[in-house]
This record gives structure tokens, sequence and C-alpha cells, in this order.
């Protein structure tokens, strides 16, 4: 009879094969092949993106083969764990909101007036039937703390260099992706970020489609998320106003707030 492992233990096993895989590359591939270190430049990038606190307005655009829908959404972001969405349009959806804090997640639905907290197993579902899930539109900072990081190449871009980090999950990290892979340029702009499942295929791909000098800065003002082999079927964020804020006021990221349609 066969030895039997519990899901959960294959599952971290599999991560423990990866994560040695990732050692070995690192190994053969040394940081000092690059001109930056891969840890660095994700926390930095991360850092140029979310600032130290900002307030935008962001157009959603869901497409589908038969049809597409446009969601308006107000966002207040604080370092890379404290988010706040507020849908503004179309009338149907609006006062609709979302609040995250570290790792914690509530949502606000005005007709029932009721706050509903996230469980972590709901984190990847998808945000107002996008293709972005909650995490994605919160950025959360899993990133940084979860993956062991390694810059496994370069390429270019113009006349800028971009690099190609290949991020690894930590064995034990409460994470559903098995790998993810992101292209950077130089100048800390994000291009490409891959999603990988645990078997290391390729599930979805957010792009930046279109950059311009938005809050004082360059920044990819167009994503694009699509699952892996669509054509068809997509989701586009557009920055229409953005401005980056030395400090928020705390009371911004309170259930309290959450819960006040007037902001």
């Amino acid at each position: 009879m066969k030895n039997w492992i519990p899901t959960s233990g294959a599952k971290i096993l599999g991560r423990i094969k990866v994560f040695i895989l990732a050692i070995v590359f690192t190994s053969i591939v040394p940081a000092r092949a690059f001109s930056i270190d891969a840890q660095t430049l994700i926390e930095e990038s991360f850092n140029y993106i979310r600032g130290n606190a900002s307030v935008s307005l962001v157009q959603m655009t869901i497409h589908r083969p038969r049809w597409e829908r446009q969601i308006t959404i107000k966002a207040w972001t604080r370092g890379n764990r404290d988010s706040l969405f507020y849908i503004i349009s179309p009338p149907k959806d609006r006062g609709n909101g979302t609040l995250k804090r570290a790792r914690e997640m509530w949502m606000y639905n005005p007709k029932i007036n009721r706050v509903i907290k996230v469980p972590p197993s709901m984190m990847s579902q998808a945000w107002m039937g996008s293709d972005f899930s909650n995490n994605d539109l919160a950025k959360s900072d899993s990133l940084l703390t979860d993956y062991v990081h390694t810059i496994i190449g370069k390429e270019r871009a113009g006349d800028k260099i971009v690099y190609v980090v290949q991020s690894i999950p930590k064995p034990d990290a409460p994470v559903i992706w098995g790998m993810q892979h992101l292209k950077i340029r130089e100048d800390l702009i994000w291009l490409e970020e891959t999603f990988f499942d645990e078997d290391l295929q390729p599930v979805k791909v957010m792009k930046t489609l279109q950059i311009q000098k938005m809050g004082g800065r360059l920044y990819p003002r167009v994503w694009r998320m699509q699952k892996a082999g669509e054509t068809d079927r997509y989701t586009e964020i557009t920055y229409l106003r953005l401005e980056f804020k030395e400090r928020l006021p705390e009371r911004l990221f309170t259930l309290s707030y959450l819960r006040n349609p007037r902001r």
C-alpha cells in the first residue's frame, strides 16, 4: 500500500522541491551577475507604485466576447498593507466598498447595509466579476514577505533595462500561487506579472499597456489582466487621476468609514 500524504502536506512538499530548485538556480546564476538585488528591486518597485499614501480615481473595464462593463472606483492606499476602494458608478453598484488592512479584508454592501469580513480563502476570488482577485486589487504585501526572489534574466524595452524576476513562495507561505514571474524596468515600472499554479502552469498575466506621468512620476496608467490562453476576455484598469500623499488620516481605514457612503 502506498504511503498517503494529506493534500496540505503534499502541497508543502511540492513547494519545498520548487524552493530548493530556486536556491540551486540562485547558486548557478549569482546575484553579482546583475546590478541589483532581487529583493531590493521588488521592495523599491512596490514602494514606487504605492508611495507612502495615495488617492486615485480608476476606471475598470471588464471585457467579455459578448459584452463589456465599466466600473469607476475611488481608491485610497497607505503603504503596502492598507487600501480602501469605493465604487462611484454605475448607479446600481454605487456605495459598495472594500477595505483591506494588512491581511484582513471587509466588503460593504449598501443595499443590505452590512459589512462582511472576507476569509483568507476568498482573497483569490474575482472582485466584482473581473479578472482581478481581491488580493490583486489591493496589491497585497504578500509578494514582499511570502516569496523568495531571484533575478533570472535581463531584457531591453527601448533604452531601459528590464529585469526578469522569479518569485517562489516560501514552503509554509499562505499563498495560492506556485510561482510568479515579474518584468520590472530599471526605473521601477512594472511591465508584466505572470501567475503560475502549483504545477507551475501559467494561469493569468497582468501587463502594463500605457505608461504616463501621473502624480509627479512615470506610472503604469493602464493595466490589463488576462487569463492564460484567452484572447477576448480581460479586465483593464485605467488611472484617471492619481495623487501621492505623505500620509492619510487613520479614520479612512476603519470599518465605520467603510460604512459611510459619503466620501
